[in-house]
């Protein structure tokens, strides 16, 4: 494996909002606290952090199918981030409950017994986190049954 750096730049627009530049042809983005503390006009970094796990755990899931040919699309997820207050009284991320849904029944793909034991661990971002907050993953189908 190859070692890499991201890199990002962020840009204070003004009061807790900040321009997030991300290089080459991704198009920036605003990151703004909710109010009271801002105006809520772009995503909190709370919400940036979800978006980042339930990506990186869709895209795990996804390349964990493709290897065997299979095509689950279009697949959702839905990512909750819970805060509480720690010892300090200070607020913290508790922990992260993901739910991926495929957009196909279960039963039509081949092999997805061993996606589903393994996907997780794919997923650079998910399994970073998890070395401080806990994780919880689910998996559905398109009829809503669960897988995992």
């Amino acid at each position: 494996m190859n070692d890499e750096a991201v890199h990002v730049r962020l840009t204070q627009l003004q009061d807790y909002q900040f321009s997030i530049e991300f290089g080459g042809a991704v198009p920036p983005l605003t990151g703004d606290e909710p109010a009271p503390l801002g105006a809520g006009l772009g995503p909190s970094p709370v919400q940036l952090l979800a978006a980042a796990v339930g990506n990186c755990l869709s895209d795990s899931l996804l390349f964990a199918l493709r290897k065997f040919k299979q095509k689950p699309e279009p697949i959702q997820a839905e990512v909750t981030a819970t805060i509480g207050r720690n010892t300090e009284n200070r607020l913290r991320i508790q922990n992260i409950d993901v739910k991926l849904t495929l957009g196909v029944p279960g039963a039509s793909l081949e092999h997805l017994d061993r996606a589903l034991s393994q996907f997780e661990q794919f997923c650079t971002v998910a399994e970073s986190i998890r070395q401080g907050i806990p994780v919880t993953v689910e998996v559905y189908d398109s009829t809503g049954e669960r897988l995992k």
